[in-house]
C-alpha cells in the first residue's frame, strides 16, 4: 500500500455508496477505482469548529485542513461525526466502462450512485471555456464548499491516451486557478517563532482583515531574506492574501501610504525562547536555535509527536500538551506514555472521564508502524515519504539505527541531507536515551513486513541499458515484487543485472564477485515470480 488506507473512514462518509447501483440495464462493474475529492461544506466546518470551542479545542484553519483531519483520525466513529461529503471525477482504468468520453463517464458514474458535481460542463468552444471560468470565479463565495479554480479536461478517452502523459501530469488536463483573494491591512508587530527544529520564523500580527471570508491575523514573513526583499515594516500598510486560499502571506508593503513613522523589522541574536546565540549556515535563508534544550522547540516537537503527522494521539493537542508541559506532567516524549489517569484528573478542566480517555488513546497510539514513528519524531529532512522509504528498507528501529551514511544512501530516494541528519540523530546519546525509556514505557513500533513475495530480502542493481523495458520500469517491477534497488555496488548486492553497455560497477561486481545476471535472465525471474 502506498500512502495510508483510510478505507474504514471513506465508508461513513455518506456520498461514497456502499453499494454500486446497476445503470442502464447492466450490473456494475465488478471492481471499479474511482478518483475524487473528500471536502468539508462550509456550514459543516462553521459547526464543527463552533463544537471544537465548546470543547476547549483549538478550531481548525479552514475546510480543507478540517476534511483532512478528519480523514486521518484513526477511529472511523470521529470521522463519521464529521459531515464530509465526496465528489468524483475519474476512474484508473476507462476500458471497465462502457463510456468514451469524460461527460459520458460523470453520467456513468452518477447512475452507479456517487456525487458528481454540479458546476460541470461540456464545452465546445475556447470562449466557452474562458466563460465558464468566469463565471465560477463570480459565484465561487456563494457556494457551500471553497474551489480554488477549476479543470480543463479533453473530453475524448481516445484523445487523451494520443496525447498521454508527462512525468508529473497528463497532457490532456490543465488547472486554471483563480487570482488569490486579496486585502490591505496594517503590521502591528512581529514575533519570532521557534519551531521543533530550531529554525526561527517570523510572523506579522495584522490589523485582523477579512480575506476570501477568512479572517486573517497573523502571517508567515517566511524569513531574513524575505523581509529585506520586501522592504517590510512594522507600521506598513500591506498587501495580504491567502495562497492556494489556505496560507495567509504578505505580498508587499504600499510604500504610498508610509508616513514616516514606520519601524525597521529587526532580526534577533538570540533565540526569542531560551536566549541561546542563533546560527545561519553559509547560503542559508533560515537562522536556527542550536540550543538541544530549547524549550520552545522541546513543546514543538511534544505537539508534533502526538499530533495528525505524529502517532495521531487523540486528545493530545497543542492546547493539552501546553498545559501538560506546563504542570510539569511532561518534559519529553517517554512522558507522554507515563501519564497516570489520576495525576491528569487533579489538572483544571479535568475530570475522571477525560483523564481516562486520554491515557486509552496514549494506549492506543502506543503499538504503532515503524513509519509512522520515525515520522513521529521530526527528525529534520525526514517526512512521511522519506519515513516509509526508510521503514521498507530496514524493517526494524535497531538496523535503522545501526546504518551508517553510506547504508542510508543506498536507500533510493534517501539523500545527502536526509542521511546525514540522520546519522547525527542516532549518533545522539540523549536520543538513544529517549528511545530506550520509550521501548521501558511499553512503546510498541511493529517491524514493517512485505510479506511472501518472491524477491523478498534480495537487492538489485543495475548497469548499462536494457532493450525490452526502461530502467526505471524493471526498477519498478523489481520491488513490486519485494526486492530493493540500490545505487552503490556493496557486498549486500544479491544480483548485478547488466545490460547494454554496462559501466565501473560491472567491474567492480565482478571484482567482489558479486552474482552477475543478463537481461535475460531477469526477464525469466520476473516472469517466474510473476506466475507467468
Amino acid at each position: 500500500l502506498v500512502g495510508e488506507n483510510i478505507t474504514a473512514q471513506l465508508r461513513t462518509v455518506q456520498t461514497i455508496p456502499l453499494r454500486l447501483r446497476g445503470t442502464g440495464g447492466q450490473d456494475p462493474p465488478g471492481r471499479l477505482v474511482v478518483r475524487g475529492e473528500v471536502y468539508l461544506p462550509r456550514a459543516g466546518f462553521e459547526e464543527l469548529n463552533r463544537q471544537r470551542l465548546a470543547a476547549g479545542e483549538m478550531p481548525f484553519a479552514n475546510p480543507r485542513n478540517a476534511a483532512a483531519g478528519s480523514l486521518r483520525q484513526l477511529d472511523p466513529g470521529i470521522t463519521a461525526r464529521r459531515p464530509l461529503a465526496f465528489f468524483v471525477y475519474a476512474v484508473a482504468d476507462t476500458a471497465v466502462t462502457p463510456c468514451g468520453c469524460q461527460q459520458e463517464l460523470l453520467e456513468y458514474l452518477a447512475g452507479l450512485g456517487f456525487m458528481v458535481n454540479p458546476l460541470i460542463r461540456r464545452c465546445t468552444t475556447v470562449e466557452q471555456v474562458i466563460a465558464r471560468y468566469h463565471r465560477l470565479l463570480e459565484i465561487r463565495l456563494t457556494l457551500d464548499y471553497e474551489i480554488d479554480g477549476m479543470v480543463v479536461k479533453v473530453d475524448s478517452f481516445a484523445l487523451q491516451n494520443r496525447l498521454g502523459n508527462t512525468t508529473r501530469a497528463p497532457r490532456w488536463a490543465v488547472a486554471w486557478k483563480f487570482p488569490a483573494t486579496r486585502a490591505t491591512t496594517t503590521i502591528r508587530a512581529v514575533e519570532f517563532q521557534v519551531g521543533r527544529t530550531g529554525a526561527v520564523t517570523p510572523v506579522a500580527i495584522l490589523e485582523p482583515v477579512s480575506v476570501g471570508g477568512v479572517i486573517v491575523r497573523r502571517a508567515t514573513l517566511h524569513n531574513q531574506d524575505e523581509i529585506v526583499r520586501k522592504d517590510l515594516r512594522i507600521g506598513d500598510q500591506v498587501l495580504v492574501q491567502r495562497a492556494g486560499d489556505v496560507i495567509p502571506e504578505v505580498i508587499k508593503p504600499i510604500k504610498d501610504l508610509r508616513t514616516g513613522r514606520e519601524q525597521p523589522i529587526v532580526w534577533p541574536e538570540n533565540c526569542p525562547e531560551c536566549g541561546h546565540r542563533l546560527i545561519r549556515p553559509d547560503n542559508g535563508a533560515v537562522s536556527r536555535c542550536v540550543n538541544p534544550h530549547c524549550p520552545a522547540q522541546r513543546l514543538r516537537s511534544l505537539i508534533y509527536f502526538a499530533g495528525k503527522d505524529g502517532l495521531d494521539i487523540e486528545g493530545l493537542g497543542k492546547k493539552n500538551m501546553e498545559q501538560l508541559v506546563a504542570a510539569g506532567l511532561v518534559r519529553d516524549i517517554p512522558d507522554i506514555f507515563r501519564l497516570r489517569a489520576a495525576d491528569l484528573a487533579r489538572l483544571e478542566g479535568w475530570g475522571e472521564k477525560s483523564a481516562e480517555n486520554l491515557v486509552n488513546s496514549i494506549k492506543a497510539a502506543s503499538r504503532t508502524t515503524l513509519a509512522r514513528f520515525l515520522g513521529a519524531l521530526g527528525i529534520r529532512y525526514v517526512g512521511e515519504v522519506t519515513a516509509g522509504l526508510l521503514a521498507r528498507h530496514f524493517g526494524s528501529l535497531d538496523r535503522l539505527m545501526a546504518a551508517g551514511k553510506e547504508d542510508l544512501l543506498e536507500v533510493e530516494g534517501i539523500g545527502e541531507q536526509a542521511a546525514a541528519s540522520l546519522v547525527d540523530y542516532f549518533s545522539d546519546p540523549a536520543v538513544r536515551q529517549m528511545i530506550e525509556s520509550l521501548l521501558e514505557a511499553d512503546i510498541v513500533i511493529m517491524p514493517e513486513k512485505n510479506g511472501e513475495r518472491p524477491l523478498d530480502n534480495r537487492v538489485f542493481l543495475f548497469t548499462g541499458s536494457l532493450e525490452s523495458m526502461s530502467r526505471n520500469e524493471a526498477k519498478q517491477r523489481v520491488k513490486a515484487l519485494g526486492g530493493q534497488v540500490v545505487s552503490a555496488v556493496s557486498r549486500r548486492v544479491t544480483d548485478v543485472v547488466a545490460g547494454a553497455k554496462p559501466g565501473s560497477k560491472l567491474r567492480k561486481a565482478e571484482e567482489m564477485g558479486l552474482r552477475i545476471i543478463s537481461e535475460a535472465e531477469l526477464q525469466r525471474l520476473l516472469g517466474r515470480s510473476q506466475g507467468s
